[in-house]
């Protein structure tokens, strides 16, 4: 899913096919899983720390109507609707470093 998301994003910012994909052909992928279940509590729930995703891209599914994901942006801490059915594809340091790229896509699954 990855590269072809990125294979999208080179025809978008008219780059040279694969000129995006041969940066990062030695990249490794990882999978985390993040659950949070309805907390009685909410003020007790602790979650991730807000932090940025060193990555190339990050695809998220949220599957409860939990609301958690925030991007950053002119210093401040936004949060992202939820959207259901739908994959939210974050673009992580590692691009926006080197494509000077800041944005999130919405994919409906």
């Amino acid at each position: 899913m990855c590269v072809t998301l990125i294979e999208f994003l080179s025809k978008a910012l008219k780059i040279k096919p694969n000129e995006l994909l041969d940066l990062f052909e030695e990249g490794s992928q990882a999978m985390r899983m993040n659950y949070y279940p309805q907390c009685r509590q909410p003020q007790q729930v602790i979650g991730l720390d807000p932090h940025s995703d060193a990555t190339v891209l990050t695809i998220l599914l949220e599957v409860n109507d939990i609301q958690g994901l925030q991007i950053k942006k002119d210093g401040m801490w936004i949060p992202i609707n939820l959207v259901s059915n739908a994959f939210v594809v974050n673009v992580g340091d590692t691009l926006e470093v080197t494509n000077n790229l800041l944005f999130f896509l919405i994919i409906s699954v």
